[in-house]
């Protein structure tokens, strides 16, 4: 059976705010494994399911941000800041409101049991599509971006020197390479350029995280921060390919 590749929250959350579906359906895909997700509403306490049912979803327009520290960010201060540290954030049109809800993250237990405790902060902000559409972009530009990123990290395998890694690197890849993105935590109504966009996307953020765990067969500095700045590239490609295939926007 192929691995199930990961997603995000924020980009499962962004998907099924914007297709018609069952809330009950929703809140069981984008907690999966999670302890039951909270809401904090500008210091209301709100269960996933009753802000989803406030919200009114499907919800006008809504996009998925995946940011890191040092690139532009489409969420507008002060949330920008919460959203780089979290790596992630929806952000959502719902007839007049605006508002943007990131994930904040508590991981405990082992590393074979672990567990997490999810709390959305979820506020107004400012207009926020003017600035994600020139962030994200259309899914024909990520899907080109896409073919070139997977070129670079072959080539970036291939300098790494897999032999060389522990012994199951080979294996990871594989299962990384060959792996499904889980269709029962996806809504009923995703297009067929989405989903091979999150699938590739996903793929090679499974690639990136494996190759960065290990310096590979560098013989100097200089090749390892060339590897690095390549990934990283490639990295930066493969999530703003997965915001735009969970972003769905009004065309300006």
């Amino acid at each position: 059976m192929a691995a199930a590749l990961d997603l995000p929250r924020s980009v499962l959350l962004a998907l099924w705010l914007a297709l018609p579906g069952d809330t009950d359906r929703l809140v069981a895909a984008v907690q999966a494994d999670d302890e039951p997700h909270r809401v904090d509403a500008e210091g209301e306490e709100l269960t996933l399911r009753e802000w989803v049912r406030w919200l009114g979803a499907p919800v006008d327009e809504v996009a998925a941000v995946l940011p890191v520290p040092g690139e532009p960010v489409a969420a507008p201060p002060p949330v920008s800041h919460d959203a780089v540290e979290a790596g992630e954030c929806v952000l959502l049109r719902a007839g007049a409101r605006t508002l943007a809800a990131v994930p904040h993250v508590e991981r405990f237990g082992s590393e074979l049991e672990p567990g997490h405790l999810v709390t959305w902060r979820a506020a107004p902000v400012p207009d926020w599509r003017t600035a994600a559409w020139a962030q994200v972009g259309t899914l024909e530009e990520a899907e080109r971006g896409l073919r070139q990123g997977l070129l670079t990290a072959t080539e970036a395998l291939v300098s790494l020197g897999v032999e060389r890694w522990r012994p199951d690197a080979a294996d990871a890849i594989a299962d990384v390479r060959d792996g499904a993105l889980p269709e029962r935590r996806l809504p009923r109504g995703v297009e067929g350029q989405r989903l091979r966009v999150l699938s590739s996307a996903a793929r090679l953020r499974g690639i990136v995280a494996l190759a960065t765990q290990d310096d590979g067969g560098a013989v100097n500095t200089w090749q390892a921060v060339q590897r690095s700045t390549a990934l990283r590239e490639v990295d930066r490609g493969a999530r703003r390919a997965m915001a735009a295939a969970a972003t769905y926007l009004t065309r300006p």
